[in-house]
């Protein structure tokens, strides 16, 4: 069934596209404040490098949120504030924070596909266009989120293990944004 068209002067949006974007909206805000949670607890465990890297990214989810929700009010939709809930405050290690920014990084990259996908196939050109961004920044962050878990592989996490793998978790960050 084809969906009809609802695009008027004031309105670039279909309402299905709306929706997909509020829920990246959402996603995209859960995921900073995940991150700024799980930056916390590593700078109370002393992982300050770690802890920086993860301020910084909660930060970056924050940008992709509002470029997003810009993009909704500006297209004439109406962009939601997330409601922000259920975000856990405690792990169990360094490296159990590692494995579950890749299994979230990698629903995320889902979701963005989802939304290429149904623009691409409602032939708004404008939304495809615009998601091409989060397509990129997507490969980049599992990227990024991969190299800190072989981290703890290649290092070890016995004996100054932990701390070492801090200190490859700074050169990690720094690295990534000198090539931004």
């Amino acid at each position: 069934m084809k969906q009809k068209e609802i695009v008027t002067l004031q309105r670039s949006l279909l309402p299905d596209t709306e929706a997909l974007l509020n829920k990246q909206i959402e996603m995209e805000g859960k995921s900073s404040a995940y991150y700024l949670s799980m930056a916390s607890w590593c700078h109370m465990m002393g992982y300050a490098n770690a802890a920086q890297y993860l301020y910084t990214h909660a930060d970056e989810e924050r940008m992709h949120m509002m470029k997003i929700f810009h993009y909704v009010n500006e297209a004439g939709g109406h962009a939601i504030q997330p409601e922000i809930t259920g975000i856990r405050h405690n792990f169990h290690s360094l490296r159990e924070i590692f494995e579950l920014i890749l299994e979230h990084e990698i629903k995320v990259t889902k979701s963005i596909n989802n939304i290429v996908d149904h623009a691409f196939g409602v032939k708004d050109f404008a939304t495809f266009s615009f998601m091409q961004w989060y397509v990129t920044e997507q490969r980049e962050e599992e990227t990024m989120s991969r190299r800190a878990l072989e981290l703890f592989d290649i290092i070890g996490e016995e004996g100054i293990g932990l701390w070492t793998i801090d200190q490859e978790l700074g050169k990690l960050h720094s690295a990534a944004n000198a090539g931004e």
